[in-house]
């Protein structure tokens, strides 16, 4: 297993937001075929559920969205990927198959309707990761987007810079065909008690063991802020 950094919250952010880290090694990532007799199910019953109903009366779709309004983000404009995901779920539209890990921590996230990041730890650099506010003039390469703009938004560092966001991941560190040490880091506002974020960690962590290609050494680092 890959050496895991410190994460830290800027202290400006302090009773805004937790998270919550769940580490997998020994990843064998694969189609991710297995996963979708379960997922396919799933999103139909999302769809027929919440059709023709304002996503924002959905369940749960409000707790991401007091996590951009605590630092001043309008999350109808700036939406949670985990948002993201539900309405197109909703609108009948078809999910991207990535890979067994990617469409697991996607399927996480519609389950807790919170953002979940996902990262290739071996492209991680340094010891730590600093979620911060983004800065004037500071971005990342997206994954299949050419520069995702993080001024006033929240932000993770690395010492390479920018690598992720509640609203999207970076191509630095996304995952590959041949990763084999993940972090997945869960994004809630600090009004989640840090009990029922724990559940959704532990829940993930055996969603990856038992889709994602981490069998062996899928674990739950804890919960920050």
């Amino acid at each position: 297993m890959a050496t895991v950094p410190q994460l830290q919250i800027d202290e400006s952010l302090a009773g805004k937001v937790r998270l919550a880290q769940v580490v997998a090694g020994g990843l064998a990532v694969d189609d991710g075929s297995a996963l979708w007799a379960l997922f396919e199910p799933f999103c139909r019953e999302l769809a027929q559920r919440w059709a023709g109903s304002p996503i924002g009366e959905v369940p749960g779709v409000q707790a991401a969205r007091a996590l951009y309004r605590a630092i001043g983000v309008d999350p109808t404009k700036t939406r949670p990927s985990s948002e993201a995901l539900l309405r197109r779920v909703v609108q009948g539209k078809p999910l991207y198959r990535v890979n067994s890990l990617v469409d697991t921590i996607n399927y996480c996230s519609l389950c807790f309707l919170l953002p979940i990041g996902l990262y290739d730890l071996d492209r991680i650099e340094g010891e730590s990761i600093l979620l911060r506010r983004g800065g004037p003039g500071e971005f990342f390469e997206g994954i299949r987007k050419a520069g995702v703009n993080l001024e006033g938004r929240y932000a993770l560092f690395d010492a390479g810079g920018p690598f992720g966001s509640p609203t999207s991941d970076s191509l630095r560190t996304s995952i590959r065909p041949d990763t084999v040490n993940s972090l997945a880091l869960i994004f809630a506002p600090a009004g989640l008690d840090e009990k029922t974020l724990a559940v959704h960690a532990e829940f993930l962590a055996g969603q990856v063991a038992r889709f994602g290609g981490g069998l062996p050494e899928t674990t739950v680092v804890g919960v920050a802020g």
